[in-house]
């Protein structure tokens, strides 16, 4: 399935589940799950900002009556795409990782949407998040509403008589990245562990584990694939995933053994396989994580410094640094 080919709204995935997908899954346009058994419910992520998130639960609501009321909240990861409408799910148990409980209290909401008011005062990097974020969504009343209920390792809920198997695999996209699996119906909702037809970003790493979380979904009698952002699809989504991080992995190990500068690297690894992927500024933070993992920390650029130059890279900058081309024996 390509971009083009999904739509904005709730999608049946059978048994009792359902998606909710945003087009067209670029920065800040998450997806969300449903759960149902009976009257039972259970939702797996909110979205980036209260009016999104109030028309997600609406739709849920008219294809499902047992989302009126929703038992059970699961947040993937502590990205606000996918925790700053958990307000509106009054009532409910939240669960997450206990590492992602610590990552939402260092980036509380408010102090998201204070950075984002205030973007032109930060220079390249504001302007870059303004441009993919920013401008496109309205963070107002957003109040941080974080989970009462956190686990590490795996957990398992029951919505009715349906099991919800949750599989922490973090740290990689996040510290505390979890799936949540329905083993009965061959189906997992995996955050953003999986950017559908889009580059991920490894803001936390390491690049390991999250070709490993790749290798274990995997591995799991699924037939149906929910990203964090992107359409529904199959395991064949993972397998490009895990393929591009093993690429992205190897590629940037070698030219950090020539010697080359980690923006360098990032402007001149050749992602022509992936051309009709979004958001191919990210490889910018991918290949600095690879390279930090690679130094022991030595090499450990800011974020700021790393959004300033996704935003150079993704208006068509050449390298900040221009050093030759690596001759590491790898295409370019």
């Amino acid at each position: 399935m390509s971009q083009r080919a999904f739509r904005k709204g709730v999608e049946d995935l059978g048994n009792g589940l359902l998606a909710y997908v945003q087009p067209d899954g670029s920065w800040g346009w998450s997806n969300a799950g449903l759960i149902t058994d009976g009257d039972r419910s259970l939702l797996v992520d909110t979205l980036f900002t209260l009016d999104l998130t109030r028309e997600m639960l609406g739709a849920f609501r008219d294809a499902k009556p047992a989302a009126r009321h929703i038992d059970t909240l699961v947040n993937t990861h502590a990205n606000g795409d996918h925790t700053f409408g958990n307000q509106l799910v009054e009532g409910a148990r939240i669960v997450a990782s206990a590492a992602c409980l610590e990552e939402m209290r260092e980036r509380p909401p408010e102090q998201f949407r204070d950075t984002m008011q205030r973007w032109r005062e930060n220079g390249e990097a504001g302007r870059f998040m303004h441009e993919v974020m920013g401008a496109h969504f309205d963070f107002s009343g957003i109040v941080f509403t974080p989970p009462d209920t956190t686990f590490s390792g795996r957990t398992d809920v029951m919505v009715g008589d349906t099991q919800v198997e949750l599989h922490e695999f973090g740290p990689a996209h996040t510290r505390g990245d979890i799936v949540a699996y329905v083993p009965s119906a061959k189906t997992v909702f995996t955050g953003d562990l999986l950017f559908s037809e889009g580059h991920p970003i490894l803001w936390a790493g390491p690049v390991g584990n999250w070709i490993d979380a790749c290798e274990a979904i995997l591995g799991w009698d699924v037939d149906i694939v929910v990203p964090g952002h992107g359409p529904v699809g199959d395991k064949q989504a993972l397998r490009a995933m895990r393929d591009y991080l093993v690429y992205t992995r190897d590629a940037a190990k070698a030219r950090y053994e020539a010697g080359m500068n980690y923006a360098d690297a990032a402007w001149d690894i050749a992602f022509d396989a992936y051309d009709s992927w979004l958001d191919r500024e990210r490889v910018v933070v991918n290949v600095a994580q690879i390279y930090r993992e690679l130094s022991g920390g030595s090499i450990s650029p800011e974020r700021s410094e790393l959004q300033k130059l996704m935003g150079r890279y993704r208006a068509g900058d050449r390298s900040p640094n221009e050093a030759p081309a690596c001759n590491c024996g790898h295409e370019h």
